[in-house]
């Protein structure tokens, strides 16, 4: 599903140089798999999720997801890649002049879908996240938690194969966490493919799962267990 083969990143400074995120990083992740991605703030998970929707290039290697590689992808073939794989992010992104139901519809009516079938698809995604009581209800008007769950169904709502969720427990309180955190869990039983990125490693030592940690510019597979200490 996802392969970083010798992949290395950097970002330019104001001073004319180049920050190194991360250099000759290599892994792979199965279909079917759930991933952890954990690393101090600036470690660069976001910028490594961002490899993988295509926002970035690489400064060297190949990123693949699916049959797309970051060295062989047209710029008229990225807007499919996207759709083959949801993203969650920590602030959310709902657009503030629209409903739940919008928010979620506006990902469909991108790909060209109206009518009877949008209607369909979002019902079908709002009740897979437990918020159909909410689907009229503005985001300044519903809890980070009934957010983050839009933001969910927004990212099932094309049915994608994969999952990237970048900090989605980052901005709640612990207990919208748990819950979030559980419906995560529940899409990966499901059968999807999900990555995230998280610092919540509470979660992370409560539902072990295959755990990468960015650090020093590299990636190393660890337990959950040496987590506790960076806490």
């Amino acid at each position: 599903m996802i392969e970083f083969r010798d992949v290395s990143l950097s970002y330019p400074t104001p001073e004319k140089g180049r920050r190194t995120i991360f250099e000759d990083v290599s892994f792979t992740i199965e279909r079917g798999e759930l991933v952890y991605l954990v690393g101090k703030t600036g470690s660069g998970k976001s910028s490594l999720l961002k490899l993988l929707y295509m926002d970035r290039e690489p400064d060297a290697g190949v990123v693949s997801v699916g049959h797309y590689r970051s060295d062989q992808i047209k710029e008229k073939e990225v807007p499919y890649l996207r759709r083959s794989l949801g993203v969650v992010f920590q602030d959310f992104q709902l657009l503030p002049d629209r409903d739940a139901f919008e928010n979620i519809a506006f990902a469909l009516y991108a790909t060209g879908k109206s009518g009877a079938a949008v209607k369909h698809r979002v019902l079908q995604v709002l009740a897979r996240v437990g918020l159909t009581h909410r689907q009229r209800a503005m985001p300044h008007e519903m809890s980070g938690g009934e957010q983050q769950r839009a933001c969910i169904a927004r990212a099932l709502v094309n049915e994608p194969p994969l999952l990237l969720a970048d900090e989605p427990t980052g901005n709640l309180d612990p207990t919208v966490a748990d819950g979030i955190h559980a419906l995560l869990l529940k899409l990966h039983r499901q059968g999807m493919t999900v990555l995230m990125a998280t610092h919540d490693y509470r979660l992370v030592r409560q539902h072990p799962a295959r755990t990468l940690a960015l650090t020093k510019g590299r990636i190393v597979e660890v337990t959950p267990e040496v987590l506790g200490a960076e806490e």
